[in-house]
Formats: structure tokens, C-alpha cells, sequence
């Protein structure tokens, strides 16, 4: 157990002031940002500043660095094609584009064959599943899900409702209605006798109020939702929703479209976070972990949901052969113990978490699975009154004392390292957390 003295970092530094001041003047300030952390180089799960201070990366960069700051295997292959060549286009065809989507056929999530649509990012994801939805169904509703974060761009922020700041001043397009997410913690409906969890009050809910009320079953395309809820506040679904969401898309002819860009490609310690509940979903969309860090998007649809016609849907970058061999060696790092060290690292993970809880009272909740982990905290466990401020304030404690961690949702922390994270660093990271939620704490009293 790692019991090592820690001191603050006097950051930012003076080097990391000076780019600072640069940015301010000729960067968009549309970007939210965590903290004054200016990166020079990374290796693994540690990462240094400008001025050479070390930290413990806790957030991979929102999950996309999945092996880590620049791991050899992963950057050979993109050096190596860069050598060859670096674009093509769509409009042609190269063998590692093959070769990566062959290899998502073989991990799809569902025993039917898969067709791939490639692009740059999570919302591109998104926008090719909903237009393909539309497309193969004739039908032009959806549902989406309270607290979901789907992207930026106006189809998919029309299902973006994790932040009003997100979608203010800006009118996302029409068809998209928003249930509540089974968030078993903080239930919005109440259960109703006979209810085997909250999962199946949800479904009831969806069946038997929104499609009676709202919007005919016979005209929803696709039901969009993250298995495991990202910005909404890392919100994992109770046991029963899955299969009984999966039989009511079934019996209405509904799609099931499963947005794995923050908890697919090995977070959870599965390839997809779905995968925990048994349930084949029709439509996968990935992003972020799937190239660690090298831009790359997509979706992973049946084969017999993919009959939207040449030229329907395309992009300039689809395909792209950097993103792609990034993408095949990511594949191959977590098929080579990757994948089996999240699933470990993330139970020890959970059971120190558990136990640190019982010492910290503004610890109301810990969840998740694999190295896909969030903490909410309180003002008072009994009430569970939301404690956004000491949340907040943690994370810049955090950033202060050399680790590298970021909110979700409304007041609940987020807790994804690298999938290749060893148990030395989980336990010096969890150190310096614990230190910093006393901290808090203390000054909170």
C-alpha cells in the first residue's frame, strides 16, 4: 500500500503561465476547461506538465487514451504508416480499413454479421446510427435518456441532456423524446408495487405513459441510450433494464442503437459495457478509446439494419489509415491482457473505493464497472443532497497535488485511468484521492 508523503505541486508554473496567456488570446473560449494542466510528454498513466511536474492521469482523456500515454505498440503501427501514407479519402479503399472492420465484426456485440460506417468522432457516430435508423425503419421518432450526452452537433445534441448550457441557444431538431434514465440512486418516477427494480419502472414507464400519451410506438425508429451513462453522472442501470427494454424494442419493431463512445472498446472490462446485461443491441456506435487518442468514430450495425444505399451517408476522413492501424493495435494491446486488467483493476478499484466511503461522509454512492468508476458526493448521506462544491473542489485539490481526475454530472466524480494502469499506480492514485477528499472535507467544516 503505498503511503508516500504528499506535497503540493506550485502549479500552474511559469512555463505553463505563459502558454496559458497565449491560449486566452487566440483560443475559442467555448472549450470548458478542468485545470491549468499543460502538457509536455506522457508514458503510460503518468503525464508531465511544462514546467516537468509528474501526475497520475485518472482521466485518459476523457477515456480515449485506452493504453495509455503513447504506447510503443500503438505508436510503431501509426509511425509506420505514416511512412507509407497518411490519406487516401473514402473514395478508395486500403487494406487496414478492411482489416479494422473485419476485426469490429468479430467483437460485435451480437452474433449477426456487422457492417462498419467510419468517421472522426463520437457525435459523427451518433449522426451516421440515427440517419441509418430513420433510413432502415421509415419512421422518424426516437427516445432518448435524462442525463445522456450524445454529442454536440445538432442530430445527436437533439438527444444531448446531461447540461442545459449545452444545448441553450441552440434549437436541436425535432423527434426526440426524453424519458427518465434508470438511475437507481436518484429515482425520478416512483416504483410501483411489483416493479423487480427501477430498471423495470422505467420500461413501464416508456410502455405505458410515453407511448400512450406522446408518441406512438409504430413511429419510433430507435431507442438511443449509453449503457452506462458518461457526463450524466456515470450511472449504471439496474439488473432488469436491459432485457426488458431489448423485448420492447423487439416487440414494437423498435431499434436498440447502444452509444458505447465513453464505455465501450474494453472500459468496462468487456468490449462493450452492454455486454454486462446480456443483451444484443442493433446499432453500436465508438469513439474515444477505440484509436488511443488518434481521432476515429464509427458504428457497428447488423448487417440486415445496414441497408441504407451507395452514397447515402460519407465523409472525407472515413477510414482514415492512421486512425485505423491506431485503432488495430489498441485492439491488440487489450486483447493481450488489456481487457483482463480492467475487469481487475477495476474490482480492486471498487472495493477501495467502497472502503474509503465508510470514512469519508460526503461519499454518498460509488458505482460502475471495469475502470468506468464514479463517485457522487453529498451534503448529507441521509438526504443525499447533492455537494457539486466539494466535488469541484476536489478536483482542483486534485490537479494540486499531481492527479489528474474530472467531474460528471451534477456532482459525482469520474474515475477512468488507462486499461493497462498497474496496481501500484491504482494504489498511489487512491492515496492522493483520499488525501484530497479529506482536505476538502476539512475545509468544508
Amino acid at each position: 500500500m503505498v503511503t508516500k508523503t504528499i506535497t503540493r505541486l506550485d502549479v500552474p508554473g511559469p512555463k505553463a503561465r505563459a502558454l496559458l496567456a497565449r491560449d486566452q488570446r487566440v483560443v475559442s473560449h467555448a472549450y470548458g476547461r478542468v485545470a491549468d494542466f499543460v502538457m509536455a510528454y506522457g508514458r503510460g498513466t503518468e503525464a508531465f506538465d511544462v514546467d516537468g511536474n509528474r501526475y497520475l492521469d485518472f482521466m485518459s482523456g476523457i477515456a480515449v487514451n485506452a493504453t495509455g500515454h503513447s504506447h510503443p505498440h500503438v505508436v510503431r503501427a501509426i509511425q509506420e504508416q505514416a511512412e507509407k501514407f497518411i490519406h487516401v479519402s473514402s473514395d478508395f479503399y486500403h487494406e487496414s480499413w478492411i482489416r479494422l472492420s473485419e476485426k469490429l465484426d468479430e467483437i460485435a456485440p451480437f452474433e449477426e454479421d456487422a457492417v462498419t460506417f467510419l468517421g472522426n468522432s463520437g457525435t459523427e457516430a451518433v449522426e451516421a446510427a440515427i440517419k441509418l435508423a430513420r433510413y432502415h425503419t421509415g419512421r422518424p421518432q426516437f427516445i432518448g435518456f435524462m442525463g445522456g450526452f450524445h454529442g454536440r452537433t445538432l442530430g445527436s445534441l437533439s438527444f444531448t441532456a446531461s447540461k442545459a448550457v449545452q444545448r441553450r441557444g441552440f434549437m436541436p431538431v425535432q423527434g426526440v423524446t426524453h424519458i427518465p434514465y434508470p438511475y437507481s440512486y436518484r429515482p425520478t418516477l416512483a416504483m410501483q408495487p411489483g416493479d423487480e427494480d427501477y430498471g423495470e419502472t422505467v420500461v413501464s414507464y416508456l410502455e405505458k405513459t410515453v407511448f400512450k400519451n406522446l408518441v406512438a410506438p409504430e413511429d419510433v425508429a430507435a431507442i438511443l441510450i449509453e449503457p452506462i451513462q458518461g457526463e450524466g453522472g456515470y450511472v449504471v442501470p439496474p439488473a432488469s433494464f436491459f432485457p426488458l427494454l431489448r423485448e420492447l424494442c423487439d416487440r414494437h419493431g423498435i431499434l436498440l442503437i447502444a452509444d458505447e463512445v465513453q464505455a465501450g472498446m474494453g472500459r468496462t472490462g468487456r468490449w462493450w459495457s452492454i455486454e454486462h446485461w446480456g443483451v444484443e443491441p442493433d446499432i453500436v456506435c465508438t469513439a474515444k478509446g477505440i484509436a488511443s487518442g488518434v481521432p476515429l468514430g464509427g458504428i457497428i450495425a447488423r448487417k440486415s439494419v445496414s441497408t441504407w444505399p451507395t452514397s447515402a451517408h460519407g465523409n472525407t476522413y472515413g477510414g482514415n489509415p492512421l486512425a485505423c492501424v491506431a485503432a488495430l493495435a489498441t485492439i491488440e494491446v487489450l486483447e493481450n491482457g488489456g481487457l483482463q486488467n480492467a475487469a481487475e483493476q477495476g474490482d480492486y478499484m471498487l472495493q477501495r473505493l467502497a472502503e474509503m466511503q465508510t470514512r469519508h461522509p460526503s461519499i454518498g454512492d460509488v458505482r460502475g464497472k471495469g475502470l468506468m468508476i464514479g463517485v457522487e458526493f453529498v451534503q448529507d448521506r441521509a438526504t443525499k443532497t447533492p455537494d457539486t462544491r466539494i466535488r469541484n473542489r476536489i478536483v482542483e485539490l486534485a490537479f494540486e497535488h499531481g492527479l489528474l481526475i474530472m467531474g460528471c454530472g451534477n456532482n459525482s466524480m469520474r474515475i477512468i485511468p488507462p486499461l493497462t494502469i498497474s496496481r501500484g499506480e491504482v494504489d498511489e492514485g487512491l492515496h492522493l484521492f483520499e488525501y484530497v477528499v479529506s482536505l476538502a472535507e476539512e475545509e468544508s467544516l
